[in-house]
């Protein structure tokens, strides 16, 4: 039986754990905190699983919050312009009655360690130094690591050939209870706005252990947002300032939290990050070689919502190169291969987070302009948007293609005209 062990219990970690274990792999998980410890930190940034890829938790049996996470079927999108406090609102939904949920990264990494555990797979609660890592590539026929920061993360070194669509962001989050409904469309549907001087602001509804609530964020770039977090103000400072910058410029945003309130003393986050493309594979000292995942490798701009599926695809595509390897060793040619592999998916999630980054540093070419007119008048137009969430790589064919755009949009019209 192949030994295998990865380093760090996220949403990649994790997902590549439990796959190998329904594959008949000895799997070990290292991280430096228990699923209790997990379970009553500090809260990370509000992901969201998207339709295809909550499937595949399911296939997994990873879906435990079913009956309890809010079903985000519909999204909506609120684009200002630089003139105004106006917004061009595109809202559509997801394919075939399909849905995102957000389950608090706490919640859900803790539950999924423990079942982990459960079905037998080995749990190390240790931090891990070079050393150490140095010493378990001795021990196991692969070692992941799934820990984009500190000493582990700096052994992968920055890769500037590959094409990154991130900038490097501040970011403020808060959890709250006491929303207010969107009138007319679900209780659950996900706002998304983006505005010059406020920066990018995600609404969605989320599930923590005191149950379902929503989660606030605004990300700029790190020289704008006018310093608004700097001096590291308290939960409810922070909240203050992230109402009253809404009130300024994204009214709808504001007239919705008005009267939210945090649910607890860990409701808030405020984050710098400096999203980065690295090399996938790394040399130890004694010359071992480690192979780094998702996060590690990839670390997506929070705005464009991509983490969580960059994360789990590159955790689904690395399993098959795995199971397919069978008994070879999986030497530096297979590691590197490993990766290009889920780089076919991963260089179109970057292609969407530069679309949604650039979006107030350059004029978007005409026919993108064109598509979001015609999404805030023709339905199936809004849905194949909102659709490209899940799946990246669809919007090829058409968004970034002039020709293919100009297509779609004749044949919506002509139905609507028919």
């Amino acid at each position: 039986m192949r030994k295998v062990l990865i380093v760090g219990a996220g949403q990649s970690g994790l997902n590549l754990a439990h796959g190998l274990l329904d594959h008949g792999y000895d799997v070990t998980v290292i991280t430096s905190q228990t699923s209790e410890e997990i379970r009553n930190g500090r809260p990370a940034i509000t992901q969201l699983t998207y339709p295809t890829v909550l499937e595949y938790e399911r296939a997994l049996h990873l879906d435990f919050w079913a009956s309890q996470a809010p079903q985000v079927g519909r999204a909506k999108l609120h684009i200002h312009p630089v003139s105004g406090p106006a917004s061009h609102k595109i809202a559509g939904n997801f394919a075939n009655g399909g849905y995102a949920v957000s389950v608090d990264r706490r919640v859900k990494m803790a539950d999924w360690l423990e079942y982990f555990e459960d079905r037998g797979g080995k749990v190390v609660i240790h931090g891990v130094t070079l050393s150490d890592l140095d010493y378990f590539s001795r021990m196991f026929d692969l070692v992941i690591v799934a820990v984009g920061f500190g000493e582990l993360g700096a052994l992968f070194e920055p890769d500037p050939d590959r094409f990154s669509g991130a900038r490097p962001r501040e970011l403020a989050q808060a959890t709250v209870y006491n929303v207010a409904d969107d009138p007319g469309e679900p209780e659950s549907i996900g706002w998304i706005g983006t505005s010059a001087e406020v920066g990018n602001v995600c609404l969605f509804p989320v599930l923590t252990s005191h149950g379902p609530c929503h989660s606030l964020f605004v990300a700029n770039k790190r020289d704008g947002a006018k310093g608004n977090w700097s001096d590291q103000p308290g939960p409810a400072e922070q909240w203050r300032r992230m109402k009253d910058l809404l009130q300024r410029s994204m009214p709808e945003y504001y007239e919705r939290v008005r009267d939210a309130e945090l649910i607890d003393g860990k409701s808030t986050l405020i984050q710098e990050l400096t999203p980065q493309i690295r090399k996938p594979v790394a040399t130890l000292p004694s010359g071992g070689r480690v192979l780094g995942i998702a996060d590690v490798v990839i670390t997506s701009d929070p705005f464009a919502m991509q983490g969580w599926n960059n994360s789990t695809q590159c955790a689904k595509s690395y399993l098959e190169s795995i199971v397919e390897r069978g008994d070879r060793p999986f030497d530096d040619e297979f590691l590197k291969d490993m990766f290009e592999r889920f780089w076919l998916y991963g260089h179109d999630a970057e292609l969407w987070s530069e679309a949604v980054s650039s979006f107030w540093e350059v004029t978007p070419p005409a026919h993108f302009q064109e598509v979001h007119e015609a999404a805030t008048v023709y339905p199936e137009v809004a849905d194949r948007w909102i659709q490209g969430w899940d799946n990246p790589p669809s919007f090829r064919d058409w968004l970034y293609d002039p020709e293919g755009a100009r297509k779609f949009l004749d044949e919506v019209k002509a139905i609507h005209n028919s």
